[in-house]
């Protein structure tokens, strides 16, 4: 289901406030992309510093079709505007967006693009952030990826378990605790080979988020559960936005 009313950038009174935010697979610039809902979620955290973990804009889709409501331009407009007040925004490109890698090493203010990064968490912890594409070839699961996603094919569930330990491995290879990722749209936390595994998921299905609390726990949430949480109702919400 594609959003199709924009909404503003305006904080929520109930405002969660955290360390960090990893976010992943947006798809902007595609009817399956839940804009409003990502919308919602910016302006009702407070984050030191958000990792966007790529496919944020849907490049490859905007070649074949040119959607792209106002609520996507919005998204940005949020992002943008939380760099400005001085939120750490950290851009990893993934293979939708791959077209922005060519920007690596590039920062502009608090807003920086990496081909991947490191993040150590408030306890230490040293974790690999990347997209996570350049193990489709790894584990020859590209064509499979693809009817996961769209079908739900449970054939397919042995290529994504593959993926997850390619990605957890090259993580303890390069000496990192574990890896926070994307690409595969399926939102996890678990431990493969004693690595932390972290996918964020994404904001076609599941509306999720890794975030990093100011104690330095990770837990992965949704935002319609995350709504619930901080009691924010689709009155609430529209008196919020209204205000």
């Amino acid at each position: 289901m594609a959003d199709t009313v924009a909404l503003t950038s305006r904080s929520f009174a109930s405002r969660l406030r955290v360390r960090s935010v990893f976010i992943s697979d947006v798809h902007l610039g595609t009817r399956e992309c839940h804009a409003n809902s990502l919308l919602e979620f910016l302006g009702a955290v407070d984050a030191e510093q958000i990792f966007l973990v790529g496919n944020i804009v849907d490049l490859c889709n905007m070649r074949r079709s040119t959607y792209w409501p106002q609520s996507h331009s919005e998204v940005l407009r949020t992002l943008l505007g939380k760099a400005r007040q001085g939120c750490r925004v950290i851009y990893v490109p993934g293979n939708h967006d791959s077209n922005f890698r060519q920007f690596a090493g590039s920062v502009f203010g608090s807003f920086e693009v990496r081909r991947d990064c490191a993040h150590v968490t408030a306890t230490g912890e040293r974790l690999w952030v990347t997209h996570g594409d350049q193990f489709d070839g790894v584990v020859q699961c590209r064509g499979w990826l693809a009817a996961y996603l769209k079908q739900k094919i449970g054939n397919a569930s042995r290529y994504i378990a593959d993926f997850e330990v390619a990605v957890a491995r090259e993580a303890r290879r390069q000496g990192f605790d574990g890896v926070i990722c994307g690409h595969i749209h399926r939102p996890c936390v678990t431990d493969i080979d004693g690595a932390k595994y972290f996918n964020t998921g994404d904001w076609v299905e599941s509306c999720s988020m890794l975030i990093e609390d100011r104690n330095g726990r990770l837990s992965l949430t949704n935002w319609p559960q995350l709504r619930m949480q901080l009691g924010l109702d689709a009155a609430t919400i529209a008196m919020e936005q209204a205000a």
